[in-house]
């Protein structure tokens, strides 16, 4: 078997919540102090790490992978503005950032954790006053991966500064009903016969 530590809200102890101080030390690390500090014991499986190594399972709000290019190749700006995004260094909570150099241009990566909490505008704000104060600014973003609805939804809002919007304004959210409607009833037409 392998040792099988909980993250994130499945964690049985408060160190445990955020999944990078679970990885902590990575493999190396792990096998060094299992058995040898009672901290890094697992939630469940054997106190023993072999070759397979270890599992981390989380229950946690979806992740939205966000990546906001800056209009400078200085990768130390990008680095900066990460440092005041990330909560770990007093920024937003729920993000955890880094600067890097993509394709000749600054990125600030970011993992929103929870955006109902920290919406992708809020991220996104705060980048551009970051960036201002070293004489650039975001050009343009990106969502790596999937995204909940609600999110761009949020960040709309926030942006068009959209006045008594009601989201079942918005045409495949009612598409969606429909055909849910329609579904429900073909299954239960189905039923009676």
């Amino acid at each position: 078997g392998l040792p099988v530590y909980l993250y994130e809200a499945a964690a049985t102890r408060p160190e445990r919540r955020n999944l990078a101080d679970v990885r902590r030390g990575e493999y190396e690390g792990l096998k060094q102090s299992l058995g040898v500090d009672p901290a890094r014991e697992p939630d469940f499986g054997p106190a023993l790490v072999g070759s397979a190594g270890a599992t981390a399972i989380g229950a946690r709000a979806p992740l939205i992978a966000y990546n906001i290019y800056l209009n400078t190749d200085d990768v130390q700006v990008a680095k900066q503005v990460a440092r005041a995004l990330r909560f770990s260094n007093g920024g937003l909570r729920y993000c955890k950032a880094l600067g890097l150099l993509v394709g000749g241009r600054a990125q600030v990566s970011i993992n929103m954790t929870d955006f109902r909490s920290t919406p992708l505008h809020r991220a996104f704000d705060l980048v551009r006053c970051e960036a201002a104060r070293y004489g650039v600014v975001p050009v343009e973003s990106e969502i790596v991966g999937l995204v909940p609805q609600d999110a761009l939804l949020d960040a709309a809002e926030h942006f068009l500064r959209l006045n008594r919007f009601n989201r079942d304004q918005v045409l495949e959210r009612r598409l969606e009903a429909a055909l849910a409607g329609a579904l429900d009833s073909a299954a239960g037409a189905g039923d009676a016969a």
